[in-house]
């Protein structure tokens, strides 16, 4: 059996669990379903071939607790879906992952011998990977500002920098918000292999600046619009907006990203030396981010970085809504 890595997303998990008396089977397919990380609640499962055996129920809380260690040999789990599940430490040994999708998945410290990386895609947070030995986030890295020019000044360090690096997101989002008119409007609304519609981009957006500007920066406690999309495995959060089957139009969210934006522009232009190396105030009340004090300039550096990704991704996805409306009408 190969032991094959790829990427993809991992959102939930396939374990169906029927309860008889103090057992549980397990069916072929099943979701696991554990509580928030955050929140100190885990719920993993004992499974050995044929069934769980040994499992240790204490449903006082209404939470099935299990005793932390599983056991997994010669199991056939293809197709499952594991969500907020936590496998730290764990071991996988001649396991086929091929096909396998990983979305939000924390993989520090993992460590691969002997596997098979081929026609995989990896998308995320790099530093520190090494290949055969060699570090590659830093080719990586060369690569990408050598493909787009900009990106480097996505990294600015003194307020000249950012005010120039914000101009350039603006003037991008331009742009890829033209080439989105041009589509159908139904269009904006559809998921491209699972990714956000272009208007739940610009949706979340719209959340994070309003956590990064104007909570952790600005100080306000509740910044929110009921538009506002935090990423998808964000835990539930008081007082946080979460309506994925809202629907509004492009123009709609338009005007909360313009919104948004000046008020990113006019804490840019005011940036000063001192300003820029100041720390944030902590903002009273639950949210996002947590009430904590922050370096002024990463709470930038994050606007940034959000910005500069999805830019990217809704591009991608317009030119795969376009081929497709395009071969529609041929």
């Amino acid at each position: 059996m190969r032991a094959t890595p790829a990427t993809g997303a991992v959102r939930g998990c396939c374990l169906s669990l029927v309860r008889a008396g103090s057992r549980l089977t397990v069916r072929p397919a099943a979701v696991v379903h554990a509580k928030p990380l955050m929140h100190n609640v885990h719920r993993r499962h004992d499974h050995t071939t044929g069934g769980c055996q040994g499992v240790g129920f204490d449903l006082s809380a209404g939470v099935a607790k299990v005793r932390p260690m599983a056991e997994f040999t010669g199991d056939d789990l293809s197709g499952s879906h594991f969500e907020r599940v936590d496998l730290t430490g764990a071991e996988f040994r001649a396991v086929d992952l091929s096909h396998a999708r990983l979305r939000g998945v924390d993989m520090t410290g993992v460590a691969m011998r002997g596997v098979e990386l081929v026609d995989a895609r990896i998308d995320g947070e790099i530093h520190n990977l090494l290949v055969n030995g060699v570090d590659v986030a830093p080719l990586v890295n060369a690569e990408l500002d050598r493909r787009y020019p900009d990106r480097a000044k996505m990294r600015p360090t003194d307020p000249a920098g950012f005010r120039g690096a914000w101009d350039i997101v603006e003037q991008l989002w331009d742009g890829t918000v033209a080439r989105a008119r041009s589509l159908a409007p139904e269009l904006l609304h559809e998921s491209v292999d699972g990714e956000w519609s272009f208007i739940e981009t610009q949706r979340h957006l719209v959340f994070a600046t309003d956590a990064w500007v104007r909570r952790a920066l600005l100080g306000d406690p509740c910044p929110w619009d009921p538009l506002d999309l935090p990423w998808d495995e964000m835990p539930d959060t008081p007082g946080i907006p979460r309506d994925r089957e809202a629907r509004p139009s492009l123009d709609e969210v338009l005007a909360l990203r313009r919104d948004r934006m000046t008020t990113v522009s006019t804490v840019v232009d005011g940036l000063t030396d001192e300003s820029l190396t100041a720390h944030t105030e902590p903002v009273d009340g639950v949210g996002w981010p947590p009430p904590e004090s922050f370096p002024v300039r990463e709470c930038l550096l994050t606007v940034l970085n959000e910005e500069w990704h999805h830019r990217l991704f809704a591009e991608r996805d317009l030119d795969a809504l376009e081929t497709d409306s395009n071969r529609q009408a041929n």
